[in-house]
């Protein structure tokens, strides 16, 4: 599907840059207008997905995450966040609830999140190599439109 708009960030995976990941999706995802919950949804799993690539990806030092956000002609949000990390060696597993490959102090619920607050996830992995997450959110238009 051809995009209307895009944006394509690269940070190191520091902590410190969750944060900013979240509020750059969430200030490009207003041009469509979304409601409070939409776009607290979106940050919520854009934050999942960047915690995700700066502890398991990474857990020794620090890489490279890529995050693109494209909005599509029909008005779908479709998030890409990348690493070239470690990868996942089971990505159907690590896709469980409770499942972490992060210590005691891990969840293991974060695809579990993105899976609940976005309309549909796809996660590709190679060990070795990193983990691609792409997220897809389809914002419907209210009444009085958005600027777009």
């Amino acid at each position: 599907m051809k995009s209307e708009n895009y944006i394509s960030l690269v940070f190191p995976s520091r902590s410190v840059n969750e944060s900013f990941a979240r509020m750059c999706v969430a200030c490009f995802a207003a041009q469509l207008d979304p409601n409070l919950d939409e776009l607290g949804d979106i940050k919520t799993a854009v934050s999942e997905a960047v915690t995700n690539a700066i502890v398991h990806a990474y857990p020794d030092s620090i890489g490279k995450i890529t995050l693109k956000a494209k909005i599509n002609q029909n008005g779908e949000l479709h998030i890409t966040v990348r690493d070239t990390g470690k990868g996942i060696n089971d990505v159907v597993k690590a896709m469980q609830p409770m499942y972490t490959t992060g210590g005691s102090d891990r969840s293991g619920m974060g695809f579990t999140i993105m899976e609940s607050f976005m309309d549909k996830i796809r996660v590709r992995s190679k060990p070795g190599k990193g983990t691609s997450v792409d997220m897809w959110k389809r914002i419907v238009p209210r009444s009085g439109g958005a600027a777009m």
